[in-house]
């Protein structure tokens, strides 16, 4: 599966982005999806995860009630709306896949079990 993730911007404090994630190769209907960020010299975080038929989502702790993970399986693509912006939220973002069984753990984002990954869109928050 190849990733190309879009929508990221500079934004101001408050404010809003949607970040898309489009997937080529095979149908997202087969995976779980998720969203990380990462800032340099830090280890990359878990923001959100969606399953395949955006029946189960979890959330980072940092974003819950400000982010909200959907996908679009018939376009093959995922998206991340971020409401209520804060600086903190600066980094670069990245889409990922992994088996629909990751999906059904009740918490986490085992960063090992994405097996694919984009190359990220810069998200940045003053």
């Amino acid at each position: 599966v190849q990733l190309v993730e879009s929508g990221g911007a500079s934004a101001q404090a408050g404010g809003s982005l949607r970040l898309s994630c489009v997937a080529s190769g095979d149908t997202i209907g087969r995976y779980c999806m998720g969203w990380f960020r990462q800032i340099p010299d830090e280890e990359r975080e878990g923001v959100a995860r969606n399953a395949i038929n955006n029946e189960r989502t979890y959330y980072a702790d940092s974003v819950k009630g400000r982010f909200t993970v959907s996908r679009d399986n018939a376009k093959n693509m995922i998206y991340l709306q971020m409401n209520d912006l804060r600086p903190e939220d600066t980094a670069m973002y990245y889409c990922a896949a992994a088996p629909a069984w990751i999906c059904k753990q009740d918490v986490g984002f085992p960063e090992k079990d994405f097996y694919y990954w984009g190359q990220g869109t810069q998200v940045t928050v003053s």
